[in-house]
């Protein structure tokens, strides 16, 4: 029973994973909202009864595609981390930049479920929200680093910022930072998905042709912003 219950897990989880790559690929031509699990019944030659013993409805399917593309980005900017020397703060900044941007530009459609305009009548449970802080941890936890090392110096002026009710749902996010270092870190993020949402959108057709290097240099420019220079 062991054995046989154990081929029945494997082909469901092939099947899951059949569906979920032609759901991705009418990413690419329907877009999230033309999600369709008829469509990809058709397309896998099983009847439409039968796909909803796996995702009972569309917003099922979608969760799954969220899930798995917020831990698809997750892990590469986490692995590009780890790769780097952990006292080189910058270099862990931009290093983790640079895997958001470029796993973003390989997944277009992907990154647009995930950072674009919200899916009309889908509201993400709360189960997406281990997978959606995996990028932003990374982030974080550099800044946390950085400032626990000195490595993140005050600014020429800023007075110390009162806690503020809007800076508690970052602040497990950045632990240990005051509050003005906490905000200097969330304007860096939104510099960083700011950005990536303009390339990958396509803001910047016909206006920016060296996109790498003028990412590379925006980049910099939040983490001077951020007081983050070098390494301590």
């Amino acid at each position: 029973m062991t054995a046989s219950r154990t081929a029945r897990e494997r082909v469901r989880a092939e099947l899951t994973r059949e569906i979920t790559d032609i759901a991705r690929r009418q990413l690419a031509t329907e877009g999230a909202g033309g999600l369709s699990l008829r469509a990809v019944a058709r397309e896998m030659g099983m009847v439409s009864s039968a796909i909803y013993r796996y995702f009972p409805s569309r917003d099922d399917l979608l969760t799954a595609l969220i899930i798995d593309g917020y831990n698809a980005l997750g892990e590469t900017v986490e692995r590009a981390d780890a790769e780097c020397p952990q006292d080189d703060y910058l270099r862990r900044w931009m290093t983790a930049c640079h895997a958001v941007r470029d796993w973003a530009v390989a997944h277009p459609h992907e990154y647009a479920l995930l950072y674009g305009s919200p899916v009309p009548g889908y509201q993400a449970p709360q189960e997406t929200i281990a997978a959606r802080i995996r990028d932003v941890t990374v982030l974080g936890r550099i800044i946390s680093d950085a400032w626990a090392a000195g490595a993140i110096q005050p600014l020429p002026g800023e007075a110390p910022r009162e806690p503020a009710p809007e800076a508690e749902a970052f602040r497990g996010l950045m632990p240990g930072v005051p509050d003005d270092v906490l905000w200097r870190g969330l304007s860096a993020w939104t510099a960083l998905y700011g950005w990536v949402n303009f390339e990958v959108f396509g803001q910047f057709n016909n206006t920016i042709e060296n996109r790498l290097a003028a990412f590379e240099h925006s980049m910099r420019l939040a983490a001077s912003a951020m007081g983050l220079l070098s390494s301590a």
